[in-house]
């Protein structure tokens, strides 16, 4: 699931990582990486976590930390891209890209020694993957603008919302697939594509990533967005953008809804870096780093590294009532080529619809 970085306007000037933002479409137009240094394919969201832990990392290790960022699925389509020749050494995604990388050969096993507190249900089995950020789907609004929040499904389909909806593009963006996920989830798929083809009256385009969406909400180019926890939270707080998540519900009366949809961390098969690429993997799973997890509003993926602080309390305040449901993320795997077709075809259609709308070029 994919978020256009919003890292940009956020990074500190001397920042110790050396840092690439990349969308697929320049992909082939970024530099040859570094021999000495390891490769990280992130999705956006953690930028500030990077920020934070990766100098006294490279520091230790004595090799650079080379970020590029971009949307879930376009990470691991670069890496898709790169599989005979890999740059890069380890993946940071949201499933079910994570889960396309692990089936797709991408991922070589690594049971790295601090997964050992991450519940089974967070990793998988053979060590191709495990969690490293916790996080919950969401949307958002600009508080400053939309003063009554939507509280249902339904809301969004009323004439205020006209040409103020936004959401990520299901198939480049994993927030973009949770929304399909979720409007299934509660729905059933067929009345979800229905509501969405309702929804797309009031849509003004697409992104191609979901960290976009945040600036375009503060900006008031947009009423309502989709997006995460984590991510809206830090942009709220450390990104001074106007920006409140939400959570919305299926019906009146009923409660809001959401899944967890966590960071998930691997390492790439046959990476020019393994040897560093393991060590990186190790020190951000790492009980030190987990603690820092909520300094941007994340949620530990380890168990005996506990959710806790000011941004703690704000993240259990935030899901507070809202029911959680469990995700078979097999079954999205089954799902999501079939899920992509529908949402192109029988959604957006021939609307002409902007469907990768990016973050401008400064």
């Amino acid at each position: 699931m994919t978020r256009d970085s919003s890292f940009a306007r956020r990074l500190l000037p001397g920042a110790c990582a050396s840092i690439a933002l990349a969308a697929l479409a320049s992909f082939a137009a970024t530099p040859a990486l570094a021999a000495d240094a390891v490769v990280l394919y992130t999705a956006d969201g953690l930028e500030n976590l990077y920020k934070d832990v990766l100098p006294a990392f490279e520091k230790k290790e004595g090799v650079k930390v080379n970020i590029v960022t971009a949307g879930s699925g376009e990470v691991v389509n670069r890496a898709t891209v790169e599989k005979d020749s890999p740059k890069a050494d380890v993946l940071v995604t949201l499933p079910p890209f994570i889960q396309q990388a692990a089936q797709s050969g991408l991922l070589q096993n690594y049971q790295s020694v601090n997964y050992k507190n991450v519940p089974a249900i967070a990793k998988a089995p053979d060590g191709a993957w495990a969690t490293f950020v916790n996080n919950y789907f969401s949307f958002a609004i600009n508080p400053e603008v939309t003063k009554t929040a939507p509280k249902t499904f339904a809301d969004l389909l009323h004439p205020n919302y006209a040409g103020k909806v936004a959401y990520s593009n299901p198939a480049t963006a994993g927030d973009g697939m949770a929304v399909i996920i979720l409007t299934s989830a509660l729905m059933g798929e067929d009345k979800a594509f229905d509501y969405l083809k309702s929804l797309e009256q009031s849509a003004k385009f697409h992104t191609k990533g979901t960290g976009y969406l945040d600036v375009l909400l503060s900006r008031n180019e947009i009423a309502f967005a989709n997006g995460d926890l984590q991510m809206d939270l830090d942009d709220a707080a450390n990104g001074g953008l106007s920006i409140k998540p939400l959570f919305l519900s299926h019906a009146a009366g009923e409660a809001p809804t959401t899944f967890q949809l966590p960071y998930a961390i691997g390492l790439i098969k046959g990476a020019p870096n393994h040897a560093e690429g393991k060590k990186l993997i190790d020190y951000l799973m790492s009980a030190d780093v987990q603690a820092k997890v909520p300094d941007i509003y994340g949620i530990p993926a380890r168990t005996d590294v506990p959710l806790a602080g000011k941004n703690g309390d704000t993240v259990k305040q935030a899901i507070s009532g809202v029911k959680l449901i469990p995700v078979d993320w097999n079954q999205v795997m089954q799902k999501k080529a079939g899920w992509t077709d529908r949402w192109k075809n029988e959604v957006i259609g021939n609307s002409g619809k902007q469907t990768e709308v990016v973050k401008p070029k400064s």
